[in-house]
């Protein structure tokens, strides 16, 4: 198998930026984030089982991160959004999605989230909230393409 994808459920979600404590100068996760995270990886193992990528893989991610169409929208603009013409301009960052989703994977799908050399993440609007992650091995017979 070179090739997986996987569905995560709910609202994207993207990393939270990590909390200082005043008294002792450490960081820590926010515990929603860890909790997505903790998601991520149960969804990938659901659905994916024990699979795992090669420790000297390269890999290519694409990120589908589909938001939910505000209640409030008239029914031209939910239409438009619906169809891609009108598309997500709103948090979280798409950085931030992939960041979340590369980290929840590390010693999942892969030893390492520096093994992703290619990766995209598209936002669009859907009835059903949810993101959809696949990743790709890359050979060197296709790197440059």
């Amino acid at each position: 198998m070179n090739s997986i994808q996987f569905t995560v459920l709910g609202e994207p979600y993207g990393k939270g930026r990590p909390r200082f404590n005043r008294f002792t100068g450490t960081a820590h996760t926010p515990e929603k984030t860890e909790s997505r995270e903790a998601l991520v990886g149960y969804e990938y193992r659901r659905q994916c089982g024990a699979f795992r990528f090669p420790d000297t893989a390269m890999l290519d991610m694409r990120i589908l991160a589909y938001y939910s169409v505000p209640k409030g929208d008239s029914k031209a603009t939910r239409a438009a959004k619906l169809e891609g013409f009108i598309r997500p301009t709103k948090k979280p960052d798409m950085d931030n999605v992939v960041k979340l989703v590369a980290d929840a994977l590390n010693q999942v799908a892969y030893r390492d989230d520096t093994q992703i050399v290619d990766c995209q993440c598209r936002k669009f609007y859907s009835e059903q909230p949810r993101t959809v992650i696949i990743i790709k091995q890359i050979g060197k017979e296709n790197e440059h393409e």
